[in-house]
């Protein structure tokens, strides 16, 4: 995995906290990677960690509890004044995510940051 520092740009409801705990007790440590697909849009892809390989442009968004949470260096340039929180809804997790066939998914909402300008 990338040795980037977490920007800590990234929470978690309670609800996603469970569901999260959930997934660990069922598969052990796991990851996040933000979707940038057109299928899976706002949702955060959970796999296990020994699954993925995290690209050496990919940005460590943060970590909730030990789960880091990454996203690609191209959607976070669009997203980089946001900060994010992985909420659950009722539905069917992405094709290949880890809270698929739960009946409850993770998904991802954001919260505009203020962009102070340069002096």
């Amino acid at each position: 995995m990338s040795d980037t520092a977490s920007l800590g740009k990234v929470s978690a409801t309670p609800e996603a906290i469970r569901l999260l705990d959930e997934i660990i007790a069922d598969h052990g440590p796991v990851l996040f990677h933000q979707s940038g697909g057109c299928c899976d849009g706002s949702s955060p892809m959970c796999y296990p960690r020994g699954d993925f390989i995290v690209g050496d442009r990919d940005v460590l968004l943060g970590t909730i509890g030990d789960t880091p949470v990454y996203i690609s260096e191209s959607q976070y340039e669009a997203w980089k004044h946001t900060d994010l929180t992985i909420d659950v809804v009722a539905g069917r997790g992405g094709m290949f995510s880890l809270d698929n066939g739960r009946e409850k998914r993770f998904l991802t909402r954001s919260n505009v940051c203020a962009v102070v300008p340069d002096p």
